[in-house]
């Protein structure tokens, strides 16, 4: 693919033109000792394009749609852009953009009552928990004014998502720039989804912009 090769020749460019950015790290970096190969660091690039833009235009798509369902919540969004950072928790809580990850116990354990062995694998479903109706009042309805306090957007602890911060901004400048600009799109037709038991993101979103 074109994004390998662009990859390679800038691995490439930066063996023989180190500077002081990422990939100059990478190709100098050591591991126990080995440096990285080509091949890993190709592949740590890909997956920072993938992370970086995949994740936040699923979530900028959904939170158009929703607010296209909610003409008056979009409304206020244009008349008080201080509630926009409220609106993307709760787009974030109500269309995550990936419906679950797996994971494999290091341990013996129990989550409310289910023993979970060592070896056992979890799929964690962010779609089902991010509307516990134990946690979340109403949870099925979309409320840009709703608490975020109970928010897992990216997780927490060493594990947190390194880009949860980058996300939260791009959303926030996005739903600006686009509210400020087409205070009253529309719809041009229906939403269609992914299909996929990973994902939970629309395919297409017709919309009309007026201005």
């Amino acid at each position: 693919p074109e994004i390998f090769r662009r990859a390679q020749a800038m691995i490439d460019d930066r063996r023989a033109n180190p500077t002081d950015d990422l990939t100059s790290v990478l190709v100098e970096a050591e591991i126990d000792g080995e440096m990285l190969s080509d091949d890993e660091i190709i592949m740590g690039f890909f997956l920072l394009v993938a992370a970086g833009n995949d994740s936040t235009k699923a979530t900028f798509t959904s939170a158009i749609n929703a607010l296209l369902d909610h003409p008056d919540q979009m409304r206020e969004l244009v008349e008080d852009p201080s509630l926009i950072p409220m609106a993307i928790e709760e787009c974030l809580r109500m269309y995550p953009a990936f419906a679950n990850f797996r994971r494999t116990a290091t341990t013996d354990t129990e989550i409310a009552g289910q023993p979970i062995a060592e070896g056992d694998k979890v799929l964690m479903w962010y779609v089902s928990s991010n509307r516990d109706e134990a946690v979340y009042d109403d949870p099925d309805r979309f409320d840009i004014h709703r608490d975020p306090e109970h928010q897992a957007f990216g997780g927490g602890g060493r594990h947190a998502c390194l880009g949860m911060a980058l996300a939260r901004l791009e959303l926030k400048v996005l739903l600006e720039e686009v509210l400020q600009r087409y205070p009253h799109m529309s719809r041009a037709g229906e939403p269609r989804p992914a299909v996929s038991p990973f994902l939970n993101q629309l395919k297409t979103l017709p919309v009309r912009l007026n201005g």
